[in-house]
């Protein structure tokens, strides 16, 4: 019985939407709370989705301001175009960012942060600053490790 009650409240606490919906809505009942470690919450999705390997790159170099496809690309050193374009789509589903269609010739698309990206995107440049400050302690921990 206790998991029953446990399920049953962790789906009034989040509102639940599929992953990749397109679904709109007029946002949660403002009694839902959400649960970032529920399962199926819409917020556990949206975190999954900010720290993936890219997002959180592509994020950080959007704090700097607004890029094109290609500078984006140059910027975050490594990432394929498929996978940029999969992580754009992916943060401007979740609000993350916006994408321009600029009217000229030729056409060019430019990719900018809303204001709740520009918010992530503070929180994860203080996390790239402790860890860019904390190399070399990463690295003694890393040649520690390996010569166990």
């Amino acid at each position: 019985m206790g998991a029953v009650r446990s399920q049953a409240l962790t789906l009034r606490q989040c509102q639940v939407f599929p992953r990749y919906s397109a679904r709109v809505t007029d946002g949660p009942a403002p009694d839902l709370v959400a649960d970032v470690f529920a399962r199926g919450c819409t917020s556990r999705a949206a975190f999954e989705d900010v720290t993936s390997k890219w997002a959180s790159l592509v994020l950080l170099a959007l704090g700097e301001g607004t890029f094109r496809f290609n500078a984006l690309r140059r910027k975050v050193d490594g990432v394929s175009e498929k996978m940029l374009s999969q992580t754009l789509q992916a943060l401007e589903r979740d609000g993350m960012l916006t994408r321009d269609v600029v009217t000229a010739i030729p056409p060019r698309v430019e990719y900018e942060l809303t204001p709740l990206g520009a918010a992530v995107a503070e929180r994860l440049r203080a996390l790239a600053d402790l860890l860019e400050a904390s190399v070399p302690q990463v690295a003694a921990a890393r040649a520690e490790h390996a010569a166990r």
